[in-house]
């Protein structure tokens, strides 16, 4: 250890958002877990509030505020901090370190740099840098050349000779990067590329070639080695965080692998890299060619992968380096958790992402250079087949393995053979049952044919089984096998008992329970962890067939509790959830339970083996949880705090019998079947929005006459509004009720009666048998009909009256003792001059209980897990609204990374994650979380352009404001109008298909604008209608954004009233406790 070390900052990741999601958390969290360690003293400035990391405990002080070298410099100043870590919040910490050690503020307050020196960091960021620097010691790197300008790009590109690919340096996850064919596509990407960064490189392209990734590991005494080598499924041209992803490589020799890791660590040590980092190749296979692509002297999301993947937890060694260990300290040397040897691995892990892509309109489905997913899943496997069809199925898209998909049929196969999209393994599927050749598939993809012989061995499986048409006649031989290659029983009742209707549970469990009878189990298999404090209590586990004896042993507990995880990271369900599991984890620990977590999500917190006392890195299917409930016998299981996959598996458990934990799952099917519970809200005398549920197209015509347009559609048992939508005539009403019925099949499809200019508060709450124990009133800024997990949050709520929340509680306290709820629960109501009405209640917990914990500094979870396993628990004393801090959670949105989406907020959900921000009022607690998610304050010129006569009306006040600040409002023709006439001057401009100087597209892709308000006007189908080229123009140029009438007016007020200078600098543990 150098000098001593009192205080470090650490810089998180802020919002979750495409390309940069769950894994900084968990880096994060490990490199405060090191500091505590060493008892140094450490303070945090990440904006997410629904983070592990942000939670009581973890840091000595944490700063919800936007991580920008400005909010830095700030804390830097208040804090005093002796060093900072820049590796552990992803590109946004990196980027904002970076450039506080070049403008020379952390020199001026004497803040050290831990860990990797930012020369390093240098080196790998700049790719003109980075390819002198590799030159040196001749190693290869594609072929490119960075430009500054349009014209250089297009000589380089000449030069190189197309199809050529192009990037944007200092950019997250492949913004702004694809592959161009010819020039045509060139002048357009380059031309979106420049404007995220400066610096564009124009390369050779490898697509094709095989994509390599290892982690190294270096210390301060130079012992250097990789810990994990990953190969990518699908050929180069794809982004990684967008393939499927193996674990160790499976397609190279021996001699291939050594070669590449001997380059890496030649890589790594010219570099001077210490600590951790990631370095991708091309590779050729052929003749040994190779290409190095990237170095990310960061973790990264394959960090996070390979610490789960291997059980060495790269984040938290790396944190152990930079405060200056070397790795013969960490872990106990000569045993298998040392830190200083690599792991061995007698197992396949692969991940595969998940995509979101229905959820927008107008976005393209193909894959490629640049990220577009939001989360992703890990398998863990004994052979390729076994992990690749636990891994589909964990994604969550319906699928039920590799093969057995009846739903998904495509009709131009070499079509999407060619043109990877996100459903293309399914495609690879189709081909083998329509007898495409290994080679016609390899040539069409160029996908290895090691993967795609094992891919042809599954649809060879499941042909050899459909032969069977009952189970007695299958041989127990070829049953054994097929759960080898990782078929689940459901798949087998499928192929073999052929059932034509229904949701097979019946048909499931026989399969089962014939599987038992002849003996065919699966294996529990132990992972060695590095660097666990006690190797032998450490249980990382999984399930496989490729094994027969268990690692660890089983005994009747009854002190136990299984906790069921939120799966894949998705837009609606993502870090929010995990910080309830892992919370309901500590809790039970605390009370003397012993504590089993199911999840396999490679980038959280819940699935850290150090977490709970055991750990199944498995699926959430009825089959794998019953395989867990058999071997541990616990006193029950906890279905409320990971979202909607453990809720939807209530009423299956409850059927087998086994003990579901606080609500009971009757009670929760009451509240999620709407059938089931307008009726009962129609019985306790509680109002709701007029609905009707789909028996025939006329009855519900019928229905439309009475209450009129706009209605609602929506399925029951759904999460984040998937397959809701409102709609304005028949035509899309007909439209819209075949996709609903599509997603809900079992369960009815509800129309109601859309209401308009309708507030929406959110009620979250706890309550022990019937009776609420605390609870959180929050409102959204904007009206009804944008999804309450894309609304702008208030909390506690501002603009109530007091009326509106006595009925609030007292209707609240009525569902709450009809469905005699115990543990979490949430309401959503609609208010109206007085009147409320309910619209639906989740009997679990929903995405605003970490933001209200926090703010309240009550933990709701904690408060909840004890009402389930009936311990004792403390009661509020004082009502919420005696906290002088207010709270606001804004969306994240990551409609730059989706070419063509129409970025305009509706029912379904579309943001990627959130943050959430305090301050002493509205204003600035406002402008803290909005600047957060990536807005910027407006230097001088603001563009209007609204749609009906209301948001003419309600823009007006604020345009008002602008103008007195000495802003210049520019608006298109109809606002321009309207606002001259009634005392605002304003500049109008041309709309897009007007051939005029001032065409708003021209003046949008000069930077004209600091802020752009367009607000839509109808919801016609929306083709390249004048407002989508404007809000599409605003976010391909990075210009701020806002389509909503109500947070502009807010936003302008805010701005209008203090700067950024104003916000002040407070850590959350400052607010009044």
């Amino acid at each position: 250890m150098k000098k001593k070390l009192e205080k470090v900052l650490v810089l998180g990741s802020g919002a979750l958002k495409i390309g940069q999601a769950g894994e900084f958390d968990y880096s994060g969290s490990q490199a405060l877990k090191a500091l505590r360690e060493e008892g140094i003293s450490s303070v945090l400035v990440n904006p997410n509030i629904a983070t592990i990391q942000t939670s009581e405990g973890i840091a000595d002080k944490v700063y919800f505020q936007p991580v920008t070298p400005y909010f830095v410099t700030e804390i830097i100043k208040k804090e005093h901090p002796d060093g900072i870590l820049l590796a552990f919040g992803g590109q946004t910490a990196l980027n904002c370190g970076t450039e506080l050690y070049t403008t020379g503020v952390l020199k001026e307050y004497g803040v050290e740099v831990l860990g990797t020196s930012v020369d390093a960091i240098m080196y790998t960021e700049d790719r003109d840098l980075f390819v002198k620097k590799l030159n040196e010691i001749e190693l290869k790197t594609p072929i490119s050349e960075a430009v500054e300008n349009m014209e250089d790009a297009l000589a380089a590109a000449r030069e190189i000779g197309y199809p050529v690919m192009i990037r944007s340096a200092y950019a997250l996850g492949g913004l702004g990067s694809g592959i161009c064919k010819d020039e045509e596509v060139f002048t357009e990407l380059a031309g979106s590329a420049f404007t995220f960064a400066p610096q564009v490189l124009v390369e050779e392209s490898l697509k094709g070639w095989k994509e390599i990734e290892f982690e190294v590991i270096r210390d301060a005494n130079d012992h250097c080695f990789t810990v994990a080598s990953m190969e990518n499924f699908d050929p180069l041209g794809i982004h990684t965080g967008e393939s499927i992803v193996v674990a160790p490589t499976c397609s190279l020799t021996d001699e291939q692998v050594k070669m590449l890791q001997e380059i890496s660590i030649r890589c790594v040590r010219h570099l001077g890299i210490v600590g951790e980092c990631n370095i991708q190749f091309a590779f050729n296979a052929k003749t040994n060619d190779y290409r190095i692509i990237e170095v990310n002297a960061r973790l990264s999301r394959s960090s996070a992968l390979a610490s789960k993947a291997t059980g060495y937890p790269l984040a938290f060694v790396a944190a152990k380096i930079a405060l200056g260990y070397t790795l013969d300290q960490i872990g106990e040397m000569g045993t298998p958790n040392s830190a200083y040897t690599a792991p061995q691995l007698d197992y396949m892990i692969c991940k595969i992402p998940r995509w979101d892509l229905t959820k927008f309109a107008g976005v393209s489905r193909l894959i490629g250079s640049s990220m577009k997913s939001v989360g992703e899943i890990m398998s863990i496997g004994r052979s390729f087949e076994e992990m690749i069809q636990k891994g589909l199925r964990m994604i969550g898209q319906g699928m039920h393995g590799f093969v057995g998909n009846d739903h998904t049929r495509f009709d131009n196969l070499d079509e999407e053979l060619a043109n990877p999209t996100d459903l293309r393994i399914f495609a690879i599927a189709q081909a083998f049952e329509d007898g495409y050749s290994i080679e016609r598939i390899e040539e069409l993809t160029k996908i290895d044919p090691w993967f795609l012989q094992r891919l042809k061995y599954i649809v060879d499986m499941k042909q050899k089984i459909q032969q069977n048409n009952a189970l007695e006649e299958i041989p127990t031989e070829l049953l054994k096998e097929v759960k080898v290659a990782g078929f689940s029983d459901f798949q087998i009742a499928r192929f073999v008992l052929k059932p034509t209707s229904g949701n097979m549970e019946k048909e499931n469990l026989e399969v089962r329970k014939y599987r038992i009878q002849k003996g065919i189990l699966p294996a529990v298999k132990r992972i060695n962890t590095v660097a666990g404090e006690h190797p032998e209590l450490t249980n990382y586990l999984y399930f496989t067939y490729g094994a027969t004896s268990h690692d660890i042993d089983y005994y009747k507990n009854e002190k136990s509790v299984v906790v069921l995880g939120s799966g894949a990271y998705r837009i609606g369900s993502s870090v929010e959830f995990d910080w309830c599991s892992v919370n309901a984890i500590n809790t039970a620990r605390k009370l003397g339970y012993k504590s089993i977590m199911i999840n396999y999500n490679p980038e959280t917190v819940s699935t850290d083996y150090d977490m709970c006392d055991r750990l199944y890195f498995d699926e959430l299917s009825l089959e794998r949880v019953l395989d867990v409930i058999d071997l541990e016998m616990p006193k029950g299981v906890i279905v409320s705090v990971g979202g909607q996959i453990p809720n939807n598996l209530a009423m299956k458990l409850h059927r087998r019998g086994i003990p579901v934990l606080g609500t009971s799952p009757i009670d929760i099917d009451r509240a999620e079947n709407r059938d089931k519970f307008s009726a009962m809200l129609d019985k306790l005398g509680i109002d709701q929005p007029a609905w009707r549920a789909l028996t025939s197209f006329d009855d519900i015509k019928e229905f439309v006459d009475k209450v009129g347009f706009p209605v609602l559609v929506r399925p029951s048992y759904v999460l984040s509004g998937a397959a809701m939508n409102v709609c304005y005539s028949l035509e899309e009403l007909e439209r819209f009720l075949k996709m609903a019925t599509e997603v809900s099949k079992e369960y009815p499809v509800v129309v109601s009666q859309f209401m308009q200019e309708t507030k929406e508060i959110e009620f979250d709450a706890v309550a022990d048998k019937g009776q609420i124990v605390e609870y959180a009133i929050s409102e959204h800024i904007e009206y009804a009909g944008v999804h309450s997990g894309d609304a702008t949050m208030v909390f506690p709520a501002q603009n109530i009256y007091f009326s509106t929340i006595r009925q609030i509680k007292k209707t609240a306290c009525k569902i709450a003792e009809e469905l005699n709820i115990s543990g979490p629960f949430n309401i959503q109501f609609l208010a109206k001059n007085r009147e409320i009405k309910v619209i639906e209640c989740n009997l679990r917990a929903s995405r605003s209980f970490p933001f209200v914990s926090k703010i309240l500094k009550r933990n709701f979870i904690e408060t909840a897990t004890k009402i389930m396993l009936d311990a004792p628990y403390t009661k509020p004393d004082k009502s919420e609204f005696d906290i002088d801090r207010i709270g606001v959670k804004a969306s994240q949105f990551s409609f730059a990374r989706l070419q063509n989406a129409d970025p305009v907020l509706g029912v379904d959900m579309s943001s990627t994650g959130e943050v959430g921000c305090l301050g002493d009022d509205m204003n600035e607690a406002l402008l803290n979380a909005l600047i957060a998610t990536g807005y910027r304050i407006p230097e001088k010129h603001i563009l209007m352009s609204s749609g009906g006569a209301k948001g003419k009306v309600s823009l007006l006040e604020p345009a008002h404001q602008l103008i007195k600040k000495g802003f210049e409002v520019y608006a298109t023709a109809g606002t321009a109008k309207f606002l001259n006439e009634n005392g605002v001057p304003a500049i109008a401009v041309g709309w897009p298909d007007e051939n005029c100087e001032n065409n708003v597209m021209d003046m949008i892709a000069d930077h004209k604008f600091d802020l752009i308000i367009n607000v839509p006007k109808n919801r016609t189908r929306r083709e390249l209608t004048n407002g989508y080229r404007i809000r599409r123009g605003a976010i391909d140029h990075n210009i701020p954004l806002m389509t909503n009438v109500r947070l502009a007016k807010a936003f302008i007020e805010a701005l209008c009233t203090m700067k950024q200078q104003d916000i002040k600098v407070k850590s959350w543990q400052e607010y009044n406790a």
